[in-house]
């Protein structure tokens, strides 16, 4: 009997090798991908990105910086009641003051830049966190210019 059902379920593992994806790169492409949430974070960083870049002891929004806020201005018009909040955020060099103000000044860009883009003030709310939550370790070139950013998160 144990022979049997062995048997019934080797068949069966060899008939569904056979008829399944035939490499890997099929066989990743079958994983479940999460559905969106209208307004979520999720959706505003797969929809618009969620963070801009600065180029060092800079708060000039480049032209790159500038179409992820326009996406960001396009995305919050469609969900008038979220509302956000701006993080600066420096690279570890520098002192901490000087950091908590450049970063500030990161944040206040994209809050006036999404304003002259029609997003009202009283749904902005800007923080600097000068160099304390960087989003990339290590002290490398690479990895400064990832910390040097403002994020935009839903509050």
């Amino acid at each position: 009997m144990k022979l049997k059902v062995l048997g019934a379920l080797g068949m069966v593992c060899a008939l569904a090798a056979c008829s399944g994806a035939q490499n890997t790169d099929e066989i990743q492409n079958l994983q479940p991908v999460a559905k969106l949430v209208p307004g979520s974070q999720n959706d505003l960083i797969a929809s618009a990105g969620d963070r801009v870049f600065f180029e060092l002891d800079k708060n000039e929004l480049s032209v790159s910086s500038r179409a992820t806020l326009d996406q960001q201005a396009t995305w919050l018009a469609r969900y008038p009641k979220v509302n956000v909040l701006i993080a600066g955020n420096c690279d570890d060099r520098g002192t901490e003051e000087y950091n908590i103000a450049l970063g500030q000044r990161r944040a206040n860009a994209v809050r006036e830049y999404l304003e002259a883009k029609g997003v009202s003030a009283q749904r902005i709310q800007t923080i600097s966190y000068g160099k304390d939550r960087p989003t990339a370790d290590g002290d490398t070139p690479e990895a400064w210019a990832q910390n040097r950013n403002a994020i935009t998160s839903i509050r």
